[in-house]
């Protein structure tokens, strides 16, 4: 990407619609207005302009405002025309603008790209604004924004902040070793490192963010022809599993995806449990039924009492049949017929899932920033440990320099290609 550039693309989603908003960013964003709409706009007032190429042909009559840098969202001098919203208008003032020199189409997620590298947003922002634009349930949004809202970022930068305050200490011991008042210095180093230690490892501890992505995990177990595809249909409410009175009918393993109560599941059916009488096909199924049990965040077990796996949910089904045979631990007792105690387990599953997914509004970190936090509560577990203010030093630099990858004051192209590459053209 030539950050020098002026980059445009529609930022507005796909057409057709009401309005289709272009965004233009970069140093020729100015003149791109002044070759459109023959004059440039005061800066962050729209006004009504109509829109012509080149030669002169109309494109279009929209609303246009220009910002300029750096207060804006690229960090850049950037322009808006909010454009009537069908493909062919739309269209027409892509070919315009890209017949301007100096002017390209913008790649995926070129724009976010900008703010980063010109300090608008962070890196942990970037990762939560992304996100943001997959959310698909409200646990999912509410704490994709926290994290874009740079609630991760403002902690990480007080934890920085506390982290070159103790450095300064080492810094006086080493410099003053001679002293008395170095060994005060020390006794109050010993514990405030303890106390950062412990907040970072309090994060840690919470639920990570790809728990909302995936959706809580639930696998339906038990012996053949004990209910479990009647239940993952009604849960995920579709008849995605092939349901019939013999046994051994679902072969392989079916997952489905759904929001409850707006908490993210991932439901998954499997084949019945059984020693003796399957076939070859349903004896791989079998073992990737078995398989699943390992990934489990929670298991529904439909099968005899005590049989299945530790910490599973006793499940008594099919609680209208005449040869129904309750369980003593039953969690709950289920008709697929009448519905009886099927609500109820849907609400137990929400409030389950709540309790041990990241809380509404709460940051939660990805793989890539527990791996970053991970490293600096190791680093400053190490310092804390050792009599040499030298090595101590050296485990509070590369605490720091942990920090410093985390919010992408230290990163790698290949890693902000990845980042960005998620998101779409416009953004």
């Amino acid at each position: 990407m030539n950050a020098k550039s002026t980059i445009f693309a529609v930022s507005s989603g796909a057409p057709p619609a009401a309005i289709g908003v272009i965004r233009v960013s970069g140093p020729e964003a100015a003149g791109t207005v002044e070759a459109l709409c023959g004059k440039l706009p005061e800066p962050r007032r729209a006004i009504l302009a109509r829109l012509s190429d080149a030669s002169g042909a109309l494109l279009d009559e929209a609303l246009v405002l220009w910002f300029p840098g750096p207060g804006t969202a690229t960090g850049e001098d950037l322009a808006e025309f909010h454009c009537h919203g069908g493909r062919a208008v739309l269209a027409a003032v892509e070919r315009a603008l890209g017949a301007l020199p100096g002017l390209r189409p913008a790649e995926a997620g070129e724009f976010t790209r900008r703010a980063f590298a010109n300090g608008r947003i962070d890196l942990a922002e970037a990762e939560g604004l992304a996100d943001l634009l997959a959310a698909e349930t409200e646990l999912q949004r509410s704490a994709a924004i926290s994290n874009a809202s740079g609630a991760l970022s403002r902690r990480v930068e007080d934890w920085r902040d506390r982290l070159l305050e103790l450095s300064a200490q080492i810094e006086a011991a080493l410099d003053f070793s001679d002293e008395e008042d170095a060994v005060d210095v020390l006794e109050s180093f010993t514990w405030n490192i303890s106390a950062l230690t412990d907040e970072i490892r309090d994060w840690l501890n919470r639920p990570r963010s790809e728990r909302l992505g995936e959706g809580f995990r639930i696998v339906l177990a038990g012996p053949p022809n004990s209910g479990k595809s009647t239940l993952f249909n009604i849960l995920v409410e579709s008849e995605a599993a092939i349901t019939s009175p013999i046994a051994g009918t679902t072969r392989d393993v079916i997952e489905r995806s759904v929001a409850i109560a707006g908490v993210p599941f991932t439901f998954v059916d499997t084949a019945g449990l059984r020693e003796i009488g399957a076939d070859e096909i349903e004896g791989i199924g079998i073992e990737r039924a078995r398989g699943q049990l390992g990934r489990a965040d929670l298991v529904l077990w439909l099968g005899e009492e005590a049989q299945g796996p530790d910490g599973a949910w006793e499940i008594a089904p099919r609680a209208d049949a005449p040869d129904f045979v309750p369980k003593a631990t039953a969690r709950h007792r289920l008709s697929a017929e009448t519905g009886e105690g099927l609500a109820e387990l849907k609400q137990d599953l929400v409030a389950h899932a709540r309790a041990r997914l990241p809380k509404p509004g709460e940051a939660a970190l990805n793989a890539r920033q527990h791996a970053r936090l991970t490293e600096a509560a190791d680093a400053l577990s190490a310092a804390g440990s050792m009599s040499d203010l030298l090595l101590v030093g050296e485990e509070l630099r590369l605490a720091r320099l942990a920090f410093d990858r985390l919010i992408g004051r230290a990163t790698t192209e290949d890693m902000l290609d990845a980042l960005f590459g998620r998101f779409c053209i416009g953004k």
